[in-house]
């Protein structure tokens, strides 16, 4: 397999696509819909186009793949943003012309259920950005978080190194959509409390793969867009998160644990794994049980890690995925982790 080219960039002043490759939540929640449009008008001075499934509940995976066809293949768009994640992109994956994509590079910005979208561009020979959702990070009460506005202005207008920075201050606790009030304030936040790492006794620089790890565990149990030639993914640097629907700690290690009998997991020599979401609607977490949450996790992942690739490397609460502030990883981009110095560096 080729390995993943950047495509080219936008400039200020492009038209941008903004689909629903996954959920078209814009239909339902307007509110941070048309917000996320304003700030990539306003404050990066893109023109959002948006298709016929965007705002169309119920579109069909079909519907889906045409929109994303038609955002690739029209010459005057020059980058493409998911509106949201979801949980049935999978189904629109068989429907997509690979070649059609290939012919046609552009950035593709989206997290959570876009890991499908993400993962088929990597086997398609384009580096994709991994963050920046317009309902999600474009979205998001009050103003874009500096951290998340910085990586996506970095990511969209430029090339060469990003060097990540821990958050000083992050956000878990989320208010209704649609309440307009949610919107006028600046949610609430709480104190970073930085990187943890483990086994920090190496530099690994590498090709980037990963993505929302339940995503990928049904891309695995699907057999698409994971490579049966497992020697593709040596060397590389993995990164992987929880979403809101808040794994348990044995779901997470027994995902990990099928990677690892797979052969896979063992292949890469870093792993970069992103703060959990520890509170939802459904369940609404004390700091306590938060704490708890977020402790049972890491412990998972390290038994799996001790048991299947005792040499990684692991990061622990990088911003990235489902998390405020949200860094853009760069898919199949380069990734530079320095155990020794505990700096990280992407490439955009």
């Amino acid at each position: 397999m080729a390995t993943p080219s950047y495509p080219p960039k936008p400039a200020p002043g492009d038209r941008v696509a903004v689909l629903s490759p996954s959920a078209a939540l814009p239909g339902l929640f307007p509110l941070p819909y048309e917000l996320g449009l304003e700030r990539l008008r306003k404050q990066f001075g893109l023109e959002p186009v948006e298709y016929p499934a965007t705002r169309k509940t119920g579109s069909t995976p079909q519907e889906r793949a045409d929109d994303i066809h038609a955002a690739f293949a029209d010459p005057a768009v020059k980058a493409v943003f998911a509106s949201i994640g979801g949980d049935d992109q999978i189904t629109v994956l068989p429907l997509l012309d690979r070649e059609l994509l290939r012919a046609h590079p552009k950035p593709f910005f989206g997290t959570s259920d876009n890991t499908n979208l993400l993962a088929y561009l990597w086997n398609t020979g384009i580096v994709g950005c991994h963050g920046a959702s317009v309902m999600c990070e474009l979205g998001r009460p009050g103003a874009m978080d500096p951290l998340t506005a910085e990586s996506l202005r970095a990511a969209l207008f430029t090339s060469g190194p990003y060097e990540l920075r821990a958050a000083e201050r992050f956000r878990d606790v989320d208010s209704p959509w649609d309440d307009p009030a949610t919107f006028d304030r600046e949610p609430p936040m709480e104190p970073g409390s930085g990187w943890t790492w483990h086994r920090p006794d190496r530099v690994v620089e590498a090709r980037s793969w990963g993505g929302n790890i339940e995503i990928l565990s049904w891309l695995l149990m699907a057999d698409r867009e994971v490579s049966r030639d497992l020697s593709v993914y040596d060397g590389h640097v993995l990164f992987l998160d929880t979403s809101e629907d808040m794994p348990k700690a044995d779901d997470v290690f027994w995902i990990l644990r099928s990677m690892g009998e797979r052969g896979l997991l063992g292949r890469f020599p870093a792993l970069l794994m992103g703060r959990p979401k520890a509170w939802s609607f459904t369940q609404p977490n004390d700091a306590a049980a938060k704490a708890r949450y977020t402790r049972d996790q890491r412990q998972a992942v390290l038994k799996a890690v001790d048991i299947y690739a005792p040499d990684m490397m692991v990061v622990f609460d990088v911003d990235l995925g489902h998390t405020d502030p949200q860094i853009v990883i760069p898919y199949g981009g380069t990734i530079r982790v320095d155990g020794p110095a505990r700096r990280i560096t992407v490439t955009y």
